[in-house]
């Protein structure tokens, strides 16, 4: 039997310090790759990133519903708002933020005192602006006068109670700072998947506050900001809810995905913040074998392996779209260990945007990973287990290795694989005649083991893994884990179409 391939033994049960043991000891052994990355402000001191956090609600439903459950709690801000998105586009979730920005204003005329502080930070605005955006890293600021005309926003006269800053960052020729999240006060977040823009697509939200705050405006600081300053209340770690905000919003017209769950506002649960830097070099071969397809170490990417690898009997992954080749090869060892894996992808969103960035489709990789999958019933018994303190081999990022090779010895069943596709209920609908029904899934959800749940803007595609800003925050408690699982379910029924299934 070759060297490397003898029969694996099954992973301890997993739990936290299982996953950032090896985690933290890859990211130090590859650190030097790592040094020029923006932000790297935790690559010496790793265990920042590790932290715990109170999840109070989990909001689905389509971007334009998750705007008008987060804006409320922008309106009631008293001191400063951060906002990051990628992508800005005119639109009613604008056309919703702007009202509030004028709501926030007026209440501070009113009432009088300090403007409230509310940055704002994007990436993507148009195929223009990208072309000729500036190659800074410190990207461009937008003076008042252009708010309103190029941006949408109201006009600096109807926002004299806000102490605005507007940012864009993007870098050719692919790297758009991907990451979403707003901050209220400093003592919530909101973690979505939507973006500032039209699409009425499956989202997801969830609500965070305590220690965890604080790491998303250390990113913000870091990367974003041209004024880091302390403000002079900001909190201290505390599960304690503010009141409920005022309805801002109503609406006549359905909303068939729209769901809050309340979650675990009592709980500190274990928490690890992953940011993953933008890559100018996109290394794009559409030609290179897997195994010289090495994704850059970032905290998401070496922690998401990681998780993938320790997986003792599920993962479910929901992503817009799967073309990542170190995700598909983990998959692939998951499931040669007898873990069940479950996939819910799209068969026709961004497919351009694919084959630009991937040099393929996510349609032609689920068939790609099913026809291996069905290969495994005769291959070899796993690779030995490493030694958890030792970086994933290269081998790791190759699909051909994870099946291994042929063996007369009888080998474990390999774990069941169902892939399926997102498909609207009643067909898909053009724009404008959505009715609230989500036409794509564009929710970033990774669950295994039903311990640990990750939430954030990564995608399981190569331009996420490669060449993207991403931000992702992973929660080790089961019953975060089960209660968001099950709310994604329940949105996902009549929603699906099974590609595959064994």
């Amino acid at each position: 039997m070759a060297p490397g391939l003898e029969q694996r033994t099954p992973p301890r049960p997993l739990d936290i310090e299982s996953i950032t043991k090896p985690w933290q000891s890859e990211l130090l052994a590859r650190r030097e790759e790592t040094r020029r990355d923006r932000p790297n402000y935790y690559v010496n001191d790793l265990s920042s990133l590790i932290t715990s956090s109170f999840a109070n609600t989990f909001i689905t439903g389509t971007g334009d519903d998750v705007f008008s459950a987060i804006l409320p709690h922008i309106a009631c801000a008293e001191s400063e708002i951060i906002f990051a998105t990628c992508f800005w586009a005119r639109s009613t979730s604008l056309a919703k933020l702007s009202h509030t920005l004028r709501l926030l204003s007026s209440k501070v005329l009113q009432q009088g005192g300090s403007k409230i502080r509310v940055r704002i930070g994007f990436s993507s605005l148009s195929v223009f602006q990208k072309l000729f955006h500036t190659p800074s890293i410190s990207g461009k600021i937008y003076p008042p006068d252009t708010w309103a005309k190029k941006l949408g926003l109201p006009s600096p006269s109807e926002l004299q109670g806000l102490d605005l800053e507007i940012k864009s960052i993007f870098l050719l020729p692919f790297s758009v700072m991907h990451p979403k999240f707003i901050i209220v006060d400093r003592k919530k977040v909101f973690l979505p998947s939507c973006n500032v823009s039209w699409e009425a697509w499956f989202e997801g939200c969830v609500e965070l506050s305590g220690p965890i705050v604080q790491k998303f405006v250390q990113f913000w600081e870091e990367f974003w900001s041209n004024d880091k300053r302390s403000l002079p209340d900001t909190p201290t770690a505390t599960s304690t809810l503010a009141p409920e905000p005022p309805q801002l919003f109503s609406s006549n017209t359905p909303r068939p995905a729209y769901s809050v769950i309340p979650l675990t506002p009592t709980t500190s649960i274990p928490t690890i913040f992953l940011p993953s830097p933008h890559h100018l070099n996109p290394r794009f071969r559409p030609f290179t074998s897997p195994s010289q397809t090495h994704a850059p170490p970032t905290p998401l990417n070496t922690f998401l392996l990681h998780l993938l690898s320790h997986a003792h009997h599920s993962i479910y992954i929901q992503t817009p779209n799967l073309t990542s080749p170190p995700v598909l090869t983990a998959l692939l060892r998951a499931l040669r260990r007898s873990v069940s894996v479950h996939i819910l992808t799209s068969s026709r969103l961004m497919t351009l945007e694919q084959l630009v960035t991937a040099g393929t489709t996510t349609a032609r990789c689920m068939r790609k990973l099913a026809k291996r999958y069905e290969a495994l019933v005769s291959l070899s018994p796993l690779p030995a287990s490493r030694d958890s303190a030792t970086p994933l081999r290269p081998d790791a990022y190759d699909e051909e290795a994870a099946l291994g090779t042929p063996t007369p010895t009888p080998t474990p069943a390999p774990g069941a694989l169902t892939i399926e596709f997102f498909e609207p209920r009643g067909g898909g609908r053009r724009r404008g005649g959505e009715r609230g029904e989500p036409q794509q899934s564009h929710l970033k959800l990774t669950v295994v083991d039903e311990l640990v749940a990750v939430l954030g803007s990564g995608n399981m595609d190569r331009a996420s893994w490669f060449t993207s800003q991403e931000l992702g925050v992973a929660f080790f408690d089961r019953e975060m884990a089960v209660k968001v699982r099950e709310a994604v379910g329940r949105e996902m029924e009549g929603r699906v179409r099974v590609f595959y299934k064994a």
